[in-house]
């Protein structure tokens, strides 16, 4: 299933085409290979080898590594994995070379280990071959995507954390958002997004960006009570999850779902208070919501001006950026005709 296509939103003569918030790169720009570094309870001699196999390009040394993770010894499989991990960890001609000697299946198999740290050393492998775009769609056909989410229930948070961000690369295909948000992520991650620790947080919130372009899945993420550690998160300005929480809001509000319990959380206090006092990106992110809450709704319009919105948005429309003026310019207007006020129906 493909993305929903762009709104258009048209008032008083003015067009927006999906309500744009600008470039959410920067937002989203730390959920890569595994972050722990090289493991400290390697051994000399698994140093070495892993050197020569950087250096030498072997082979037949990958193969080795990948026949052992089918061992009945679970220390050997987790060694084993260990060395992939690292091997997969920077380099994509190691990423390649480790997918076609055969590591995904047997990689796969060890997600559904009892044993945590051997989950979570299969899981961060997989992460790192992902990062690979020829390897995606393998990973995913191999039948990656329900043990990742097992992996995203069941794991240590290191495995949750690194779960989150293999799924939001698999994600990138297209097709694989259906697949992922039909294999009962979305619960999970919403769950990771409000239980978790900060990393926890960012890489799920990143994976949910990714995931709710697809409307079955916005619809899901609600259900999952998405709504309700996106406001908390966009009301801690101390938190470092304001701008992702409200990237992932922004993407959410294009359905009436994601709309009703918006309001239901609190969440236009939140927002008014973001256009006040945020950064500029913060600011434009919050009145492009808003603009999505009140388009069609005298209720909401009344809500959001009597939470005096209408002196920041009119600062905003001074000193902002072009893009930000012209949209707090137009919720303003909106909320100066909170009955009356009509807009295009979208295209």
């Amino acid at each position: 299933m493909a993305a929903e296509n762009p709104t258009n939103f048209s008032y008083m003569g003015l067009n927006f085409s999906d309500l744009s918030i600008g470039d959410s790169s920067s937002a989203f720009s730390d959920c890569n290979s595994d972050r722990s570094g090289e493991f400290q309870t390697a051994s000399s001699q698994s140093r070495r080898f892993l050197i020569a196999c950087a250096s030498d390009n072997s082979d037949d040394q990958i193969r080795q590594l990948v026949g052992v993770l089918e061992s009945d010894s679970i220390d050997e499989q987790k060694q084993a994995a260990m060395e992939i991990r690292l091997l997969a960890k920077n380099t994509s001609e190691n990423r390649i070379k480790i997918a076609k000697s055969g590591a995904i299946r047997p990689l796969i198999s060890l997600l559904s280990s009892s044993d945590l740290q051997l989950q979570e050393y299969g899981v961060t492998a997989i992460l790192n071959l992902s990062l690979c775009d020829e390897n995606k769609e393998l990973i995913a056909s191999s039948g990656a995507i329900k043990p990742l989410v097992r992996a995203l229930k069941t794991g240590n948070p290191t495995a949750k954390e690194n779960a989150a961000c293999a799924l939001l690369r698999l994600s990138q295909i297209e097709e694989n958002k259906v697949a992922i948000g039909r294999s009962g992520a979305l619960p999970l991650l919403v769950n990771l997004l409000e239980n978790g620790g900060i990393r926890g947080k960012k890489d799920a919130s990143t994976a949910l960006y990714s995931l709710c372009s697809v409307k079955e899945n916005k619809i899901r993420a609600v259900q999952a009570g998405i709504m309700k550690p996106l406001v908390e998160l966009m009301a801690d300005f101390e938190s470092n999850m304001v701008d992702k929480s409200a990237y992932v809001m922004s993407v959410l509000v294009s359905v009436p779902e994601a709309r009703t319990a918006l309001v239901e959380e609190g969440g236009i206090p939140v927002l008014v208070e973001i256009v006040e006092v945020g950064s500029q990106r913060q600011k434009e992110i919050s009145v492009a919501i808003l603009l999505q809450l009140c388009e069609n709704n005298a209720v909401h319009r009344n809500m959001v001006a009597r939470e005096g919105a209408i002196p920041p948005l009119v600062a905003l429309s001074q000193s902002g950026t072009n893009r930000a003026k012209q949209k707090a310019e137009t919720l303003t207007e909106l909320l100066r005709q909170p009955r009356s006020g009509k807009v295009a129906a979208r295209a």
